[in-house]
């Protein structure tokens, strides 16, 4: 394992080619301030370039996802003023960094996930969470606006009016009603969530990252309502028969075996 100094908030962890990201704030149930924000944004895109990687999850230390936005720092967090009269919005920019990655990620939630907490959370590609965990959007107890990248993936996620219900309420939701919903993908008790969240995690590592790299990119051109998606289509599918994965993973199929495939990225 390697690991990064955790004076930012942020620890990371490389173990046979998964980096665990942790929010590593627990005297603050983990709440972001700027500088854990902009340490996201480097973290990310450091694993996202390491061969050595191949899935990235986010989690949280203790018994915390994550609070959300630091109270104290929420301003600089959400409406850093700069030189120009402009403001920077580092959640935003760490929800990006996150969402931009090439690579599977995966959010792994034991405990609350409030605020721009699930933000970052649902930045992954899913989330994955404890039947303990809790699940709120808050602004309108804040008197603040919500992030535009996070609300408009709410409203992909649950529908418009599921998503005003959750923002202008603020209400908590259990993880099975945060399921039922659509803001988590993946419901697991308690008990066994440390070692089935692993468990799905190695199986994303064991996959064909030439599938999972391509079913991401064309999910994700999907839900952009990207002009080009038929093109993409057409060069994902030469890929396909280009590639050694298919015929790995047929083979080992018909011959009941693991397949080892072979694609990665480059």
């Amino acid at each position: 394992m390697t690991m990064t100094d955790v004076s930012t908030g942020i620890r990371v962890g490389i173990v046979d080619g998964i980096a665990s990201v942790e929010i590593d704030n627990p005297a603050r149930r983990n709440a972001l301030t700027k500088s854990m924000c902009l340490e996201l944004q480097h973290v990310m895109l450091r694993l996202d370039a390491d061969p050595d990687v191949v899935v990235i999850t986010l989690s949280g230390r203790g018994i915390t996802f994550c609070a959300g936005a630091a109270l104290d720092e929420i301003t600089s967090v959400l409406l850093d003023p700069q030189d120009d009269g402009t403001f920077v919005d580092h959640l935003s920019a760490a929800d990006h960094a996150i969402s931009s990655a090439a690579k599977p990620t995966v959010a792994i939630v034991d405990g609350p996930c409030m605020g721009g907490g699930w933000q970052i959370a649902a930045a992954c590609d899913f989330i994955v969470a404890s039947e303990r965990s809790i699940f709120a959007i808050t602004p309108a107890k804040l008197g603040i606006i919500y992030p535009r990248s996070g609300i408009e993936r709410l409203i992909r996620l649950v529908g418009p009016a599921t998503a005003k219900f959750l923002l202008f309420t603020g209400r908590s939701l259990t993880a099975t009603q945060a399921f039922d919903v659509g803001l988590v993908a993946h419901v697991i008790p308690d008990d066994d969530f440390a070692e089935d969240s692993d468990a799905l995690v190695s199986s994303l590592r064991d996959n064909s990252q030439f599938s999972i790299h391509t079913l991401k990119h064309l999910v994700d051109r999907t839900t952009a309502d990207d002009p080009h998606l038929a093109d993409e289509w057409v060069r994902a599918w030469q890929a396909a028969a280009e590639g050694p994965d298919m015929a790995i993973g047929i083979d080992a199929f018909v011959g009941r075996e693991r397949p080892k495939f072979a694609w990665g990225p480059a």
